[in-house]
């Protein structure tokens, strides 16, 4: 019976490698076309790779917690069609045949033999896959404690599980020879260093250990939440934050939204947020000036040609994710809010792929949905400025009338920009938070969607 491979598909522009997380089928279970065999995880999102069509699953050159390639086989199958055909071809040339074969069982042999690159330290004859290399490095394990780790995995090799059980006995232990052996109210507090629970090496220098009281928790990260933690670190690091705000009278936007979102929302069968709104105007400042979609390397700026705009959502778990709004400016308020709507509901369920999440090149994330006023927003990397929305608020405002000025009750709102000061000087950072503002400001009560 022909057997094929299953190949981990291409999952965005800069996603190299996943990781397997968990097999969904076992050897010599029947799969169908398009049916989930493999869970794996980028350093972006999760994904299942699907069946590429009916047959049996026969052999998986990977296992939980390896380092799988994009491109490279992370299995094997045999298909029923294939099999049954495979007498009828007569015609084909018999090189050509052989050839397909040798094709197929170098890519077998190259995954089994190189396995996800495994590497092998120095003095040892172990060999570990470049993830368990990598949460060794960032965790402080050294080459002799690996040697200590026992492994379930193939050939006694030491799996993520392996390493991360390990490090949770690891770190009880540090625990429990800080404390003293009878608790009394009197003793002092044990002392915890983070080396264990970190989410990277940078992250933690320089750190003073922590004291910890009776009844205190320790919660390890998530992988999403240490990646979050590297990813803000990093961008800290990188650029030199500086933050504008501006207070938007935002109360045509509320008006029109109260006026047309029943009729929206029976029509449409599904909600007129104000995001969309946001975007609008914020894809249209950015036309105005588009020094602000860019990214810098080195001593080089990259100036962006498409305007892709990334809005960051709260999952269920209460981590966040940057969907990306791909050509924003080319896209009508109906687009934009069908969008929206999309990309909210499968970031909540987990349901975005690598692509939803590439290519952003400007942010918007919206702090007035938990109430807050303004926030300070850290850039998502490589880009050089977010924006962050605070609470719509009703305030009495001075205007300006015919019959002289009169102190009206508004809805106001703050916009608040955070750019990177090695290219985005204040004139501009300010111009553009300003602009966005006077786009809201302006906004006609008579548009229709």
């Amino acid at each position: 019976m022909a057997e094929n491979p299953i190949l981990v598909p291409k999952m965005g522009e800069s996603i190299n490698e996943a990781t397997v997380i968990r097999w969904l089928k076992n050897v010599g279970d029947t799969i169908e076309k398009d049916e989930p065999i493999v869970e794996i995880a980028t350093d972006k999102v999760d994904n299942e790779i699907p069946s590429p069509a009916d047959g049996v699953l026969t052999q998986q050159l990977f296992q939980d917690g390896d380092v799988v390639k994009v491109g490279e086989a992370i299995a094997m199958f045999s298909s029923e069609a294939n099999a049954a055909a495979s007498p009828k071809v007569e015609t084909a040339p018999v090189t050509e045949i052989e050839k397909a074969v040798e094709n197929i069982e170098t890519q077998i042999q190259e995954a089994i033999t190189t396995n996800s690159a495994v590497t092998k330290p120095t003095g040892t004859n172990r060999f570990y896959s470049p993830l368990v290399m990598n949460i060794a490095s960032q965790e402080g394990v050294s080459s002799q404690e690996l040697e200590t780790i026992e492994g379930t995995g193939m050939e006694g090799r030491v799996t993520k599980a392996d390493i991360l059980k390990y490090l949770e006995t690891r770190s009880q232990v540090s625990i429990n020879k800080t404390e003293p052996a009878t608790t009394t109210q009197n003793s002092p507090a044990p002392s915890y260093t983070p080396e264990a629970n970190a989410p990277s090496t940078k992250a933690v220098a320089h750190v003073s250990p922590i004291n910890l009281n009776p009844g205190d928790e320790i919660i390890e990260m998530d992988r999403v939440r240490k990646m979050i933690a590297d990813h803000m670190v990093m961008s800290m690091q990188t650029s030199p934050h500086v933050t504008s705000f501006v207070e938007a009278d935002v109360t045509n936007v509320v008006n029109w939204r109260n006026k047309i979102k029943d009729g929206f929302k029976k029509r449409e069968g599904e909600n007129l947020t104000f995001t969309p709104i946001f975007l609008w105007a914020i894809a249209k400042a950015i036309k105005d000036y588009p020094m602000i979609n860019v990214s810098v390397d080195g001593s080089k700026i990259i100036k962006k040609r498409n305007i892709n705009i990334g809005m960051a959502v709260a999952q269920n778990n209460g981590n966040l994710i940057v969907p990306v709004i791909k050509n924003a400016d080319s896209m009508n308020l109906l687009g934009l809010t069908r969008a929206v709507n999309d990309f909210a509901v499968r970031a909540r369920n987990n349901k975005l792929t690598p692509d939803d999440i590439q290519g952003g090149t400007y942010t918007l994330t919206n702090v007035g949905s938990f109430g807050n006023i303004a926030g300070t927003p850290v850039i998502n990397q490589p880009q050089v400025a977010i924006m962050a929305v605070g609470t719509i608020t009703k305030k009495p405002a001075v205007l300006e009338t015919e019959h002289g000025d009169v102190i009206a009750i508004r809805q106001k709102m703050i916009l608040s920009h955070s750019y990177d000061h090695r290219v985005v000087d204040g004139a501009l950072g300010g111009m553009f938070v300003k602009r966005v503002a006077e786009y809201l400001e302006q906004w006609d009560v008579n548009t229709e969607i």
